[in-house]
């Protein structure tokens, strides 16, 4: 059996949320097949457990950024155990857009979330772009009226193409950040992949300022803006990286291009001997669940992650 066989059988030993993925992403499974291992994720495995953890109220840890009663002066790492990063994780194991649980969850968030910035309601999105984005991905994928917030992107794009969370503080800048911006990319392609409202020219402009900067290197210096975008943590959370970047154009349609081609080998040379991805960076602060592996050993999300990018990159 060789390298990458043997690679697809050990992802295959993983959670529901990656095989599902495996079976369509790397193995190009029929759509059924891929459809009956996806249903397992609301059932099984990571997904289920994090379903376990909400409450009745349809929130996670009583908040929508931050675990009711936290607060930033306890000097306790920030938590990752409420509902906004609970709900990304779902959407990034995969959790069914159809699961009846879902949009019980939608509706409940609805009626008793509220943003712990100006006590608005959830669905109508904060004025950080980082998490308005996330928002607009979760609520597009479970059926959540969003387009308030989608049209703040609209006003909130910046002459560069991209978005920036710290545009409105008073030392913000007129310059967008890697991060905002892939952020509010990933829920505008969501959006409109689910609702069918065109963002493909926002989504340009976006894609661009990530193009020009070949996704990690500053415009006018021309020097990598933060040697963390060649980490691949899982989940992402809010942190940028070149794989989360490249796997986001990949399911966009972008096509691969030469401004891409530093960070697909970026990602290229962190493959081991054995053919897998470390999982790297620890996250400190509190989780709803653990879902990658300890920081130095085998990680499965980012290997699968990382086979899809590089088939993509070297078939395009």
């Amino acid at each position: 059996m060789d390298m990458d066989a043997r690679v697809t059988d050990w992802l295959l030993e993983g959670d529901p949320g990656v095989r599902w993925q495996v079976l369509q992403d790397l193995l190009d499974a029929p759509a059924d097949e891929v459809a009956a291992e996806r249903a397992r994720v609301e059932h099984e495995g990571v997904g289920a457990a994090l379903l376990a953890a909400r409450g009745d109220d349809g929130l996670w840890a009583g908040g929508a950024w931050a675990p009711k009663g936290w607060s930033w002066d306890d000097g306790t790492p920030q938590a990752w155990t409420a509902t906004s990063w609970v709900l990304e994780s779902l959407c990034d194991v995969g959790m069914p857009a159809d699961a009846p649980i879902m949009a019980e969850t939608v509706a409940l968030i609805a009626a008793n979330g509220r943003w712990e910035y100006h006590d608005g309601p959830f669905w109508d999105g904060e004025v950080d772009s980082c998490i308005n984005g996330r928002t607009i991905r979760a609520g597009a994928r479970f059926g959540a009226d969003v387009s308030a917030i989608v049209a703040y992107c609209v006003e909130d794009q910046q002459p560069d193409g991209g978005w920036n969370c710290f545009r409105l503080e008073d030392e913000g800048s007129s310059r967008s950040s890697f991060a905002s911006t892939l952020s509010v990319l990933e829920g505008l392609l969501e959006h409109e992949q689910r609702t069918g409202v065109s963002s493909a020219d926002m989504r340009a402009r976006g894609v661009e300022f990530l193009l020009e900067r070949s996704l990690m290197r500053g415009l006018r210096s021309g020097e990598i803006v933060d040697e963390r975008y060649l980490r691949f943590p899982f989940p992402p959370r809010f942190r940028y990286d070149v794989l989360r970047a490249l796997d986001h154009l990949r399911l966009a349609g972008v096509a691969p291009e030469p401004r891409m081609r530093e960070a697909v080998e970026a990602v290229r040379a962190k493959r081991q001997a054995d053919g897998r991805w470390l999982a790297e960076y620890d996250d400190p602060g509190a989780e709803t669940l653990r879902l990658d592996a300890p920081v130095g050993e085998p990680s499965r999300w980012t290997t699968l992650r990382a086979l899809r990018v590089l088939r993509w990159a070297d078939e395009g």
